[in-house]
This record gives structure tokens, sequence and C-alpha cells, in this order.
């Protein structure tokens, strides 16, 4: 069998390889790879796919779809954890745009001008169960 050339790969999934097989070269025992090499490996398979990048990072196949598809951290923190809503009595002077999306890229937007005042507390709750 021949060796496979790793010259081909794009700049990012090259970049990467090369600092697994640098980790590789430098444990001197099996041991688990450390979270900053899975992570971009992770980011990777979402632009260049699984397969692709498991091959060309010789990484576990369902090691990296497991990570791929387990919420991330990221997710987490960009879930609002509060929604600041104008008193009624300031909506008169204020003009504003609330947008509401979720993990999966459903978008709602409301934009308020003047003595409009929608319940945005049914509108939240109204797309949040949407999305189940």
């Amino acid at each position: 069998m021949g060796t496979r050339s790793t010259s081909k790969l794009p700049g990012p999934l090259d970049k990467v390889r090369r600092r697994l097989e640098q980790w590789r070269r430098k444990k001197k025992r099996p041991s688990r790879i450390p979270e900053d090499l899975w992570n971009p490996a992770v980011e990777l398979a979402r632009t260049y796919g699984l397969a692709r990048t498991a091959r060309s990072l010789r990484l576990d196949y369902y090691s990296l779809k497991n990570r791929l598809e387990a919420p991330s951290a990221v997710d987490e923190k960009q879930a609002p954890d509060f929604i600041e809503v104008i008193p009624h009595g300031l909506a008169s002077l204020t003009e504003c745009t609330v947008e509401f999306e979720d993990k999966d890229g459903a978008r709602m937007r409301v934009h308020m001008k003047g003595g409009f005042m929608p319940d945005l507390t049914a509108l939240s709750e109204s797309f949040w169960a949407a999305e189940s």
C-alpha cells in the first residue's frame, strides 16, 4: 500500500493535521487527545465533512461524530439568559427591533415603533414552543 499524500489538504485541515502529528510524536504513552486539538477538529468537520476530516486527521470517525453531534458550549453561550423588555411608558419614545433565533437557525423579528408594544412574552413563548 502506498502512502497517502497530505499536500492536497486545504490549509486549515493541514494545519490541524500537523498539530495532531506533533502531539502524537511527543506523547510518551497512550493518552487522550487534548480538548484544544479536538475543538478545531470538530469545527473542521462542520466545514469539510465528518468522513474527510476523520480520515485526514487520523481520528476515530465515531469519536469525532459524537463530538460533532453533542451540544457545544458555544451553543449554550448563545442562548439568552434574559430578555430586557422596555417598560410601556418608554415605548412611545423609542424604536427598537427584537430578534429571536434558535439553534437551528429559525428566526423571528419584531420591529416596534412609537406607541405599539406587542406582548413580547407571548411572542417569545410562541416562538420557543414552535421549535419543539
